[in-house]
Order: structure tokens, then C-alpha cells, then sequence
């Protein structure tokens, strides 16, 4: 079994669309069994609609994030305190503007999390972490606290997003996988980042790729939709900048 491991889109349909063409280019004998998404499909780049779309169409097993939920929030006639940036509230506003029926249904019929049964794995999906959604794992998280997380998850697999940086560590008896951020990598390559996990028996692999997209593409509706300029420079310097 081949899946595909995806999080933090953000509402960049250039990069999935960068993605669905490299693995079609280079491993077209290889089709994906399933496709897991981690959360933060919307929000920052300006394709909402066609993101969820691609989600929807490709049966993809996917999850919340926090700007999801934040967008729900606002969908939902409530409001949230943060983020207190102006720029950053623009952009979510603008999402939830831009949102068709369809797609709020479909966001309003996510979980925070999903456990799933595939090969012979049991295969948790989470934003954050097993314990927290918005919980911040990285590489260089003590083993200690993955060893706490394997204890709490119950899962020979546990995928996660939310902190935007690629990693697969082996602790105890669970693999855990940040695929890293589709849309919206902050370590100055803007290339999208995805996995590929593959099953075989009891076997695991896990395979980490950085992908070039048409980062211009997301800076031209961005500019034609009249929102903040300080995204563009992000979007093209693959860096935090608010």
C-alpha cells in the first residue's frame, strides 16, 4: 500500500497541483492507495475553493487544523482573539468570503483527528500532536516527549502537522511523519514538502520530497484580490514575516 502524506496547504492549489505532477511524472506505475491530509487546508493562499475541492475529489482522509477551525469560527457568526494582526485577519476573513456551500459543508464535516485502519496498520492522523491539536513537534523534540506521545496514541503510525518542518522518527513502537507543509513551508525553500508512506507487510518506508511550484501563480490572484503585500514576499521567500 503507497499513501501520500499531506498537511498545511493552506489554500495553495499550485502546489497540490505541483505535487499531483511530479508523482505522475516520475512514479506513474506507482498509483497512491489513500491520501492523508493533516489540517490547515485554507488560509493564506487564495484558492480555498479548488484546495477543498481537490481534497474531496481525490476521497482524501483528511482532518482539521487551528486556521480551519478558526475559519469555522467565523463561518459559525463567532470571532476569534488571535491572531491580533490586521494582516492575518484579512486572510481569513477573505477565505470565509470566498467559500462556497459546498466547501463549508464539507469543512463542517471534519473531525480534529482520525484513526484509520490501513494494510495492517493503525494509522492516527493529528494536527498537532496525539495529545494536543496545536502542540509543536519538530526533529529536534526530545525523544522523551515522542516516547510519551507513542504511550498516549495507541498507533503504529502517528502523522502530524501544524509545526511545518519534515521529519520521520522511529521512537518505541511508533513511527511518527511530518510531511510538512504543502503550501506554506517557513525554512526560506518555498518548495511544497509532502511524504510518501509505503506498507508492505510489516514493513515501512518513509519517503520525505520537496517539490517546485509556480510560486508567481499564488502572487498574481493574491495581488488581483487586493490583500496584503507582506504575503507575496512570504510566499516567495518560504519565511514567517508577521
Amino acid at each position: 500500500m503507497r499513501i501520500l502524506l499531506l498537511s498545511d496547504i493552506h489554500g495553495n492549489l499550485p502546489a497540490l497541483i505541483a505535487i499531483d505532477r511530479f508523482f505522475a511524472d516520475n512514479f506513474a506505475d506507482k498509483p497512491f492507495d489513500a491520501i492523508c491530509n493533516c489540517g490547515d487546508s485554507t488560509v493564506y493562499a487564495p484558492f480555498p475553493n479548488e484546495t477543498l475541492q481537490w481534497l474531496q475529489d481525490r476521497k482524501t482522509y483528511s482532518i482539521l487544523g487551528n486556521t480551519d477551525q478558526k475559519v469555522i469560527t467565523l463561518l459559525q457568526g463567532e470571532t476569534f482573539k488571535k491572531p491580533h494582526d490586521e494582516e492575518k485577519r484579512i486572510m481569513y476573513r477573505s477565505t470565509v468570503q470566498a467559500l462556497n456551500a459546498r466547501s463549508k459543508e464539507y469543512l463542517l464535516s471534519l473531525e480534529d483527528s482520525q484513526i484509520l485502519e490501513l494494510g495492517d496498520f493503525t494509522i492516527g492522523l493529528f494536527h498537532g500532536s496525539p495529545d494536543h491539536p496545536r502542540e509543536l513537534l519538530f526533529a529536534h523534540t526530545p525523544d522523551s516527549r515522542f516516547q510519551e506521545l507513542s504511550q498516549l496514541s495507541h498507533c503504529e503510525i502517528v502523522v502530524t502537522g501544524h509545526s511545518h518542518t519534515p521529519y520521520h522518527k522511529h521512537i518505541q513502537a511508533t513511527h511518527f511523519i511530518n510531511p510538512g507543509s504543502v503550501g506554506r513551508m517557513l525554512d526560506g525553500n518555498p518548495e511544497a514538502s509532502c511524504a510518501t508512506l509505503t506498507l508492505s507487510g510489516q514493513d515501512i518506508e518513509v519517503d520525505l520530497h520537496r517539490i517546485p511550484y509556480p510560486v508567481e501563480e499564488v502572487i498574481t490572484v493574491l495581488r488581483r484580490q487586493h490583500l496584503p503585500e507582506i504575503y507575496t514576499d512570504m510566499f516567495r521567500q518560504g519565511r514567517k514575516l508577521n
